[in-house]
């Protein structure tokens, strides 16, 4: 079984996972940060691809990208840098990337890849939903790679329902219409969309992400929904402290866990 569904299957609740940059701060970067994210009590990890158009991400995120590919990361050295991680890394991790240099590196050599290094699932924002279901569902499938798809504020009742439907793994539910950045709470129109998706009944789990960045979001977003998606927040403890280690530990007390 996927490590997805296992974590699912085994804690129904406040369930933590963060996003990095992968070749952030530094080329080297990539492996103490997944380590030290695991050492320090996270559920789920998403380890960004950097990318010089990363349309769905705010100033920290795109700053970050920005400096692993002035440094030299890439597709290529991330598989490199992944090819032991799971002989001592044992949470499911997932890669979040854009479509185009998915593409360029070939779909399905991509999936292969995921699945030789021990990856569980895939974001692509920039993926639309039916080319997901017509051109990609069966080559994931094939590889035992979660597409994970995201639904805002503004996606229709029927299109969440579809995608439950020809998902498996959990729904990124955003917190917002915009780009990702980290928020010091969220509205009632926010709380509305939260209760609203969750009193759909929807097989998949779901976490809540873009603007968790404190104890108020955190606990705002865990009522409705499984568990949070924590980026932003971190990156900026990455680029101001001296490890992994103590970013994590930065995280964990202003998250309030």
């Amino acid at each position: 079984m996927n490590r997805i569904n296992i974590l699912f299957r085994n804690k129904k609740s406040d369930i933590l996972s963060v996003y990095f940059t992968a070749g952030y701060p530094k080329p080297e970067s990539t492996l103490p940060t997944i380590k030290a994210l695991e050492a320090g009590g996270v559920d789920l990890l998403e380890i960004g691809i950097p990318f010089s158009d990363p349309m769905a991400d705010g100033p920290t995120i795109q700053q970050s990208s920005k400096i692993a590919l002035d440094q030299g990361m890439s597709l290529k050295l991330l598989f490199s840098q992944l090819k032991d991680v799971r002989k001592e890394v044992s949470i499911p991790l997932i890669l979040m990337g854009y479509l185009n240099p998915i593409l360029q590196f070939g779909f399905e050599s991509f999936c292969e890849h995921c699945q030789s290094v021990g990856i569980d699932g895939v974001i692509i924002p920039d993926l639309p939903f039916n080319e997901y279901i017509e051109d990609y569902k069966l080559v994931a499938e094939k590889y035992n790679i979660k597409i994970i798809m995201l639904i805002t504020p503004a996606t229709s009742e029927s299109r969440i329902r579809l995608i439950d439907q020809n998902t498996d793994g959990f729904i990124y539910v955003v917190s917002s219409t915009a780009v990702t950045g980290s928020q010091d709470k969220f509205g009632d129109p926010l709380q509305d969309y939260f209760k609203r998706v969750d009193a759909m009944g929807l097989k998949n789990p779901r976490l809540i992400g873009f603007g968790i960045s404190n104890a108020q979001t955190r606990e705002a977003a865990n009522r409705n929904a499984q568990g949070v998606i924590v980026g932003s927040k971190f990156i900026q403890l990455l680029g101001q402290e001296a490890s992994p280690e103590k970013a994590v530990c930065r995280l964990k007390q202003d998250l309030g866990v």
